[in-house]
């Protein structure tokens, strides 16, 4: 079963340390509803995972995700300390030219947080923007 929440997410992380395909279904559940159900889906905060990582791609995934899909308003537990990174992470690996690329590329959602990703880092095949 895909899980519907962020917090289903982490939950799921903390469990078996595996989040990739927990994450993956969460994109198609989210892309498949309407408006009031994926404000429902981001709106509670995730617990922390302990994988700083983690818990500062889940804030810029729910910031990113509220703006994309104009669902109104970003959920306030986006702007915790902790859902930021002291070091800078980019998401793929390559020499500096990548990282020149990526630093330029990533949706500010993500930048703020230190992480550096592809400029649509949620794409998904099932992915539709209004």
């Amino acid at each position: 079963m895909r899980p519907s929440t962020l917090v289903s997410v982490a939950e799921r992380a903390c469990a078996d340390g595996s989040w990739g395909a927990a994450f993956a279904g969460f994109l198609d559940e989210f892309y498949s509803r309407n408006a009031d159900d994926r404000w429902a889906m981001i709106a509670e905060g995730p617990p922390l995972t302990g994988d700083a990582r983690l818990d500062a791609l889940l804030g810029g995934v729910a910031e990113y995700l509220s703006k994309q899909y104009r669902l109104g308003r970003v959920p306030s537990w986006c702007s915790q300390p902790e859902r930021s990174l002291l070091e800078p992470w980019f998401t793929t690996a390559g020499g500096a030219g990548m990282q020149e690329y990526l630093a330029f590329s990533s949706p500010a959602e993500f930048r703020h947080r230190n992480i550096f990703t592809a400029a649509d880092p949620l794409t998904r095949a099932r992915a539709f923007v209004p």
